[in-house]
């Protein structure tokens, strides 16, 4: 579009308007008309010329230099250029003028308004295109930061900068970001990082292999494998944000916060470094290293600082022991303390179950430490239900077991049930095993203790103990139902049955045969017998709660990969401008040339890829650009498997590079095959569990010889995920 000044526009307005008072003939119009656009447009192009403003020494040399002027500085005052509001300052440099371009050479400076300052030793300028290319310690300086490198391009039409080879950006001093790959959107004050970046705060480290960043805001937002490491805590995600500024954030994807010895997984993390504070959204599961717990649930909230956690919604606090886990279920669960002293609280329908033990309670308490587990009934008043009636309960094997507070305490170190006391109104029942009455004993303290595989052998009724025993003989038939009063009671128990009853201090008692044993006396004061309560499984823990709702986690959109810097509109630029004689459009040339060798990078399951014993699922798992593009190699076989492409190659220079992560080792080569000479440089790769990128050389021995890429000893224990393979020239990618 051509940008006529407003004196021509004037000028034909007032042409055309004349034209019908003086009645001038239309070809003599037209010619006229045809001279002001010819007029405004030579104006135009000279507003676009580089204009040399100062020049210490004027010098030509067509041999060496054809077209060139050779500009060169003085003692008083550097070459000084000026293009369209900007101003380029320089030791020597070789103007072209037929092709407006320029080569600055030496303390180069260029500066745009107040917002832009390069520096470097050496710079390119072409006029027409208005793009620049700067070498040799670069530095690119703008009101919010400052960008270093070896190579930089400079599209002053877009206003975006470009660098390729490894880069540096500051920001006040308190902050700076490294990557291979670096982008500067000067309009939006953003930064796109692609590839190894590394942000070092002065409270926090970011590395990720997609990062955006808002310098006027300190905004960073996260894609692919990322780690944010402060003094307080390392998080993990694939997909986050983080303020650098206010240092908090949230993490998507993958998420995890390590604490400590604390391990905080979730679908939604939020952090505020400030008060070592963190939440989390949906799927949690908090893991204890110290004390060996994990706890669960879909809300949760940690304070490091105060040593707290508080999590919600389907909550489950799990003691993970080698033979059997103990888990905790209620409302709300609330873990305190230190490591070596931490407790835990879960309140409101509280619940405890292992496969031989389980019970109920208003609340449970738990000290993961010394192993005390404490079954609470928490008054809510006269009006509750649940705490005059409904009383915490334990169930062990086939008794039942009630008081008003319960304490078990288990023995940490052999991970078993030590003991089991019961304070105030104790009541322990069990059902005959033939028949339809019940066994119970009652008093106002009952101490039990469990034996190695944690059945009760020993219980012990303290003050005003009461019993109904149903004796049956060998032949399990009916003796005598005994029903008697006593100070305490004694009981021996083997194999789950009652093998011996002491009673200490007898009040009154009998034995009743069974036909005159009196139906209204056959269940003490307090009997509640609450089978249909008993948990029988994990499951069990959440068969009362209400229908679980989770949040929809909207949080960032998926990454998308930005434009090439070199789109087509600047390409169509360059055509536009002619071929130069600089360096410059080489290069761009060369780079738009430049494709990956092979085919189908990320769809290992095209033809292209040769297999051996190996299968492809595709789309397998997220990407490390943040999408679900990665694929699964299945070995299947009775020999090592292997993938590979060939490809032909006409330069030198290349390298193979892939991304990769899953278990096991293998080995990811390249190869050169010349006539009968074979030359394989290999790289031998021990997966983790995290995306990382391996590169090998690829050896050139000819031109257009042919060449392969391979992935292999892939074999049955070996679990690959791939992504991302490429074939590209090392000084242009």
């Amino acid at each position: 579009m051509f940008n006529i000044s407003y004196l021509n526009i004037i000028i034909i307005v007032i042409f055309v308007a004349n034209n019908h008072i003086l009645k001038i003939p239309n070809h003599i119009y037209i010619i006229l008309f045809f001279c002001f656009i010819g007029a405004s447009l030579t104006q135009v192009k000279a507003q676009k010329k580089i204009e040399i403003k100062y020049s210490g020494f004027l010098n030509f040399d067509e041999k060496a230099y054809p077209g060139a002027k050779i500009l060169t500085r003085d003692d008083a005052e550097q070459v000084h250029i000026v293009h369209e509001g900007g101003n380029l300052w320089c030791d020597k440099a070789f103007y072209y003028g037929k092709e407006n371009f320029l080569e600055a050479y030496g303390n180069v400076k260029l500066v745009q308004g107040d917002t832009i300052n390069l520096t470097s030793k050496y710079v390119e300028y072409n006029g027409d295109t208005q793009l620049a290319f700067a070498s040799g310690n670069v530095v690119l300086e703008s009101p919010d930061s400052t960008i270093s490198t070896d190579t930089l391009y400079f599209d002053r039409i877009k206003q975006q900068s470009f660098y390729r080879n490894n880069g540096t950006v500051v920001k006040d001093t308190t902050l700076t970001i490294t990557s291979k790959i670096g982008r500067y959107y000067m309009e939006n004050k953003l930064l796109k990082f692609v590839d190894s970046v590394t942000l070092k705060g002065e409270d926090a480290i970011i590395k990720s292999n997609y990062f955006d960043y808002y310098e006027d805001l300190g905004h960073a937002y996260l894609f692919g494998p990322s780690t944010i490491t402060t003094e307080e805590s390392t998080t993990y995600c694939e997909k986050g944000f983080y303020d650098t500024e206010n240092k908090i954030g949230y993490a998507l994807k993958n998420a995890k916060i390590d604490y400590d010895n604390r391990e905080i997984l979730g679908d939604s993390l939020y952090f505020d470094n400030n008060r070592s504070f963190a939440s989390a959204t949906n799927n949690i599961k908090v893991t204890d290293t110290l004390n060996n717990s994990v706890i669960k649930g879909h809300y949760a909230e940690v304070f490091k600082a105060k040593d707290s956690l508080f999590i919600t919604k389907r909550a489950v606090a799990i003691t993970v022991q080698e033979k059997d886990s103990i888990y905790i279920h209620a409302d709300k669960i609330m873990v305190t303390g230190k490591p070596d002293n931490r407790i835990a609280k879960a309140y409101y329908n509280a619940k405890i179950y292992k496969t031989d033990l389980s019970g109920r309670a208003d609340s449970i308490y738990s000290n993961q430490t010394t192993g005390l587990t404490k079954l609470i009934n928490i008054s809510k008043g006269s009006g509750d239900a649940f705490s005059t009636k409904r009383k915490p309960i334990l169930w062990n094997n086939d008794n039942q077991i009630t008081g008003d507070t319960i304490h078990l305490k288990s023995n940490t170190e052999k991970e078993k049930l030590d003991s089991l006391i019961v304070f105030n109104n104790a009541f322990l029942i069990s059902k005959d095993t033939l028949g339809t009455g019940y066994n119970q004993i009652n008093g106002m303290k009952l101490i039990g203790l469990f034996n190695d595989e944690n059945a009760l052998h020993h219980v012990d009724i303290i003050k005003n103990a009461q019993s109904i025993y149903y004796f049956r003989n060998d032949e399990n038939e009916l003796v005598g139902i005994d029903k008697s009063k006593s100070g305490s009671i004694e009981i021996e128990i083997v194999d789950n049955e009652v093998d011996e009853i002491k009673k200490l201090n007898q009040v009154d008692g009998n034995i009743y045969p069974e036909s005159k044993f009196p139906k209204i006396e056959a269940i003490l004061k307090g009997f509640d017998w609450r089978a249909e309560e008993r948990l029988k499984s994990v499951d069990d823990l959440f068969k009362d709660d209400p229908p679980l709702v989770l949040p929809t986690i909207k949080g960032l959109e998926d990454y998308v990969p930005q434009d090439n810097f070199f789109d087509e509109d600047m390409l169509d630029r360059i055509d536009k401008a002619g071929n130069r004689i600089n360096t410059l459009p080489i290069t761009i040339n060369k780079y738009k040339e430049q494709e990956n060798v092979l085919k189908y990078a990320n769809q290992f399951d095209k033809k292209e890829w040769l297999k051996s014993k190996i299968t492809i699922t595709p789309n397998f798992t997220t990407a490390p650009d943040g999408n679900k593009t990665a694929d699964k190699l299945i070995y299947k076989g009775d020999k090592f498997g292997y993938l590979r492409q060939s490809f032909v190659i006409k330069e030198d220079n290349y390298s193979f590079s892939i991304w990769l992560k899953g278990k096991g080792e293998i080995v990811i080569a390249s190869r050169s095959i010349l006539g009968t000479i074979t030359k394989k440089p290999t790289l031998n790769v021990k997966l983790t569990d995290n995306w990382k990128k391996y590169t090998v050389k690829i050896n050139k021995l000819g031109a257009n010889a042919k060449y392969d890429v391979i992935l292999s000893s892939i074999d049955k224990d070996d679990l690959v995920y791939s992504w991302g393979a490429s074939v590209y020239q090392n000084n242009l990618r």
